[in-house]
């Protein structure tokens, strides 16, 4: 009947059609303008024949259809109205003429029927999914919403409260999930998906399952009063706030829409849903969760491009080094299905690691995400010991010890004189220069950085960091030993810091300043957090502990001296740690951690601290709200701008998922050159000349001042 690129239409015994997506190009299905425009032919063809009783959907895909090309997103929502309007009518026309054909229709869902990919299914008069296919609306995590019908639909076939949660909360649904909340109407194994969907729609064509009504529904406002529809609407707002709170505009806006269109017909609805979803492509919060997404995708296929090149597979991993990092790494290859060595000299350091994996283990277990035998597979992979017994069989040795350089150059090269030629050495060093430590090695051509974040089974990246010496059939392993633990890995050169760190600590020490100037440290962190960062800097100094960061003070001053200088010598900082107060390690940072009132470990401000800082505070001066984001954001923008300009990062789009990744930049802002680009470099470089006084930590680079006077941005 059809044949195109992206799909075709052929009959089935019966007088039944089976219009199937299955894309000649790529591995997934995605709604194109180019496949919505077969579709739109196809429905033609469709609806030229006579005789027809239903029409079945299916995918030759191991995913249904991932939802719309996000790659056509940017040009699109540059356009004018009139031209986002034609964008998202392409799919609107071919949706509603689904949902108005004169005979049955229904969606075999398998793999991920995900944004407009699930939309098209709710265009069908009946859904059946696969036990192992996830559904879902998630257009709200990159800025906008559902727009070809999904806020018009789904609110008619499970309930305004149930819609508001899936539209707001942007998450995957698993089948059981989707059918209690009557997304779906069947699940069945994946092998019999097709044979049980063809049965249903033969139902519904003689009659036994009425569609009429469906349609009827789905076309209608809810069947809601005003009471009730009022405090769904209260509840849903109130929920998505709590949640997401005002730095993500979508989740709200979709709200919105769902309340306004409740009372409506489906035509009037897809309207609201229209005006909605165009102006809320006009957001910054829009081009940012876009780009970042987009970010993603390239970062992913560098570190494919790298592990093609890998000649080895890492079938065995040794931690060197236990306690809570090296039981982190141990737990995260052992989860993966790599077996691991964690070796330690410290029985109580294996003990601690061990802990550590039992502990994220049990968490998952109490919440259904693993079976308790599952749990003690896991665990028995991580083999703890105190010698160096088998080490000669594992491909790969990720040292965890200290962050000192004397022990690791002690013991880097130790264990080296106890691997396989072919084994790789890697070090979770956070600032230590590879090349200093690859000194004293015999094959520094198999040795490299891979530095974790902490905790490592909840942060995502790895920074693989290349040595001057460093051989690409290393970083090649390496880097798809990251992927084969489920961390999504960077590649940067070698400097002192690298990348994450490096941008950092010119932030801490912009930090250290605003509190030597007076400024109350709370205030600061309340600040930073309202601007989107998941915890201000004292909180996350506590966190990440003062004797790690003061450790780092001397590495990133002598790396630095121009810009960094002498900034750690009068440094609060240096205070906490000289008086031993080391952040939640021990109990009492910059602020003090005891358990509540309900026994749940807590953050307190303890009045002591702003008594010890006062003989380090040369002046109060007032600062705004703005100030302080200058004063804390400038260094890290210009640290990184240095870091692109030197070739540390191979990208701006590299840089800015290495921060959100690793430092918990906030996503609604893109990273950092995102963030930049929004605010406009000139706009930027005058918030940075504001503050010249405090150094050459807060002066630009000459090529963004270069790029500030032609009005170019990073992402062009």
């Amino acid at each position: 009947m059809f044949q195109g690129n992206m799909l075709s239409l052929q009959p089935l015994k019966g007088g039944f059609v089976e219009l199937h997506f299955d894309a000649q190009k790529g591995s997934v299905n995605v709604f194109n303008q180019a496949t919505l425009k077969e579709l739109l032919e196809a429905l033609n063809a469709l609806q030229s024949q006579t005789d027809v009783k239903g029409l079945l959907l299916t995918s030759g895909k191991s995913v249904f259809v991932a939802g719309a090309d996000i790659t056509e997103f940017g040009d699109a929502f540059k356009a004018s109205e009139s031209e986002r309007r034609s964008f998202l009518g392409l799919a609107n026309d071919a949706f509603n003429t689904i949902e108005s054909l004169p005979f049955p229709t229904l969606v075999a869902i398998n793999g991920f029927a995900l944004g407009g990919g699930f939309e098209v299914c709710l265009a069908c008069d009946f859904r059946v999914m696969s036990s192992k296919a996830q559904v879902g609306l998630p257009e709200t995590t990159l800025g906008i919403m559902p727009g070809w019908g999904g806020t018009v639909r789904l609110p008619r076939l499970i309930g305004f409260d149930n819609a508001a949660e899936w539209i707001a909360g942007g998450k995957h649904k698993r089948a059981a999930d989707a059918l209690k909340d009557g997304a779906v109407d069947a699940v069945v194994e994946p092998e019999l998906l097709h044979d049980e969907a063809l049965k249903m729609l033969m139902r519904a064509a003689e009659g036994e399952l009425p569609y009429e009504s469906r349609r009827e529904q789905k076309q209608s406002p809810l069947k809601m009063n005003e009471i009730e529809l009022g405090m769904s609407v209260h509840t849903s707002r109130d929920a998505v706030l709590a949640k997401a709170g005002t730095n993500y505009p979508a989740p709200l806006v979709a709200i919105e829409v769902l309340a306004k269109a409740a009372e409506m017909s489906r035509d009037e609805a897809l309207e609201v849903e229209f005006q909605a979803f165009s102006d809320l492509t006009q957001t910054p919060q829009c081009r940012a969760l876009v780009g970042m997404f987009l970010n993603d995708q390239y970062i992913s296929g560098q570190a494919k491009q790298y592990a093609k090149k890998a000649t080895k597979t890492i079938g065995h991993a040794t931690a060197l080094g236990a306690g809570i990092m090296g039981g982190g790494i141990a737990y995260q290859n052992a989860v993966k299905g790599i077996p691991v060595m964690m070796k330690d000299i410290n029985l109580a350091s294996l003990d601690l690691g061990m802990n550590e994996a039992n502990k994220l283990l049990a968490k998952r277990v109490e919440r259904g995400q693993m079976k308790p035998l599952d749990a003690g597979t896991v665990l028995s992979r991580i083999m703890p010991t105190l010698s160096y017994d088998g080490i000669e069989n594992t491909d790969i040795v990720i040292e965890a010890v200290v962050e000192n350089v004397k022990v690791k150059s002690m013991v880097l090269p130790d264990v080296e004189s106890r691997l396989r030629e072919d084994a790789i050495l890697a070090s979770n060093t956070s600032t230590i220069s590879i090349d200093l430590l690859a000194g004293n090695l015999k094959r520094p051509e198999n040795f490299c950085g891979m530095h974790f974040f902490n905790p490592v089974h909840a942060m995502p990246l790895v920074e693989v960091i290349r040595g001057s010496k460093t051989s690409e059939e290393t970083l090649a392993a390496v880097v798809a030993h990251a992927q084969a633990m489920g961390k999504k890995p960077i590649v940067v050169n070698d400097c002192p810091g690298f990348l994450v760190n490096r941008v950092l600590f010119p932030a801490v020490f912009g930090f250290d300043m605003m509190i030597v100037n007076g400024a109350d440290f709370q205030r600061i962190d309340k600040v930073m957090e309202a601007w989107g960062w998941p915890m201000g800097p004292a909180y996350l100094m506590d966190v990440v502990g003062i004797d790690t960061a003061v450790h780092c003070f001397p590495t990133m001053v002598e790396g630095y001296p121009e810009r960094m200088g002498d900034l750690c010598q009068v440094s609060p900082t240096r205070m906490l740690f000289e008086n031993d107060r080391l952040g939640q390690k021990n109990g009492k940072g910059f602020y003090v951690y005891q358990k509540d009132k309900r026994g749940k470990p807590g953050k307190f401000v303890d009045e002591s601290v702003a008594e010890l800082f006062k003989p380090v505070i040369s002046a109060y001066h007032q600062l705004s709200d703005e100030d302080i984001v200058a004063r804390y954001m400038v260094p890290m923008c210009i640290e990184l701008a240095h870091c692109l300009e030197e070739g540390i990062v191979g990208s701006p789009a590299e840089a800015d998922m290495a921060v959100v990744y690793g430092l918990g930049f906030p996503a609604f802002r893109g990273g950092v050159f995102r963030w930049m680009d929004e605010l406009g470099l000139a706009r930027f470089c005058e918030m940075a000349d504001k503050f010249s006084s405090l150094g050459k930590l807060y002066e630009p680079t000459a090529r963004m001042r270069e790029m500030a006077a032609n009005g170019e941005s990073y992402y062009g």
